[in-house]
């Protein structure tokens, strides 16, 4: 599967696609959801809960304003990396390298100095309550996988692409992350961020400040449902792809 795969764009269109130009025009990009530094911690407050984190965007904020009054933990430390992270990658172009230097900012929390920042050399799995639901592909062909993964991109960066494409192609973008999982950790939090990133290098700034991680955090179980589309790398059935990818349009209603 290329992230370039146009297959799925004519149901993508006919199921959601047409109606992006109007939901983006109806979306409030204004300050009254929030000023840009506040979404930008939103959408890290969010992601970290997806992953497990119990710190809740009111008690952040609260901690926000009065530091000293609290013990700064593990899960206030990691919700500050990945808030880092994503203002690093709103002030640089997406590309390998920076994708890279993200894991490295927001993984500090997570896994030890030598793999923060760098492609897993482990066998991983994703675990749900009934034991193994995913098992990604093999160690040694992570980097291959990367580097096709940022040819694309690099080739949707360089193409003209209209509102709906640019959305169909971020979700597929997550999605194909999601299914490579090239860290040791942090997939999910790279995932839903490298999706935003690429919105946001072809339609402009303001798409940052989309909920997308509000949104799949608030249909998590929907959200874990539509990633999961095979039993392992080898077996995933992109026919299936439809219901997660009509997800991040959903967060602009």
């Amino acid at each position: 599967m290329r992230i370039t795969e146009r297959k799925y764009l004519g149901p993508y269109k006919e199921l959601i696609g047409n109606e992006i130009s109007q939901l983006i025009e109806n979306f409030d990009f204004s300050e009254n959801r929030g000023g840009f530094e506040y979404l930008t911690k939103s959408s890290a407050v969010y992601s970290s809960n997806i992953e497990g984190n119990s710190i809740d965007l009111n008690s952040y904020m609260n901690y926000e304003m009065n530091k000293d009054k609290f013990k700064v933990g593990k899960e206030i430390e990691e919700i500050e990396n990945l808030i880092e992270a994503y203002g690093f990658a709103q002030n640089n172009k997406l590309d390998e390298k920076n994708l890279l230097n993200c894991h490295r900012i927001f993984s500090d929390t997570l896994l030890i100095r030598s793999k923060r920042g760098k492609y897993r050399i482990e066998q991983v799995g994703v675990f749900g309550k009934s034991g193994l639901t995913y098992m990604a592909v093999e160690p040694e062909f992570v980097e291959k996988e990367m580097k096709i993964f940022f040819q694309d991109i690099n080739d949707l960066i360089s193409s003209e692409l209209n509102e709906f494409e640019v959305f169909y192609y971020a979700s597929l973008i997550h999605l194909r992350m999601a299914h490579i999982h090239p860290f040791r950790d942090g997939n999910g939090r790279a995932a839903r961020l490298i999706e935003k990133w690429f919105v946001a290098e072809k339609l402009g700034r303001d798409f940052w400040k989309m909920p997308s991680e509000e949104f799949y955090k608030m249909n998590q179980a929907t959200y874990y449902e539509a990633i999961n589309l095979g039993v392992n790398f080898y077996e995933l059935n992109y026919d299936r792809c439809i219901r997660f990818l009509e997800m991040l349009p959903n967060c602009l209603k």
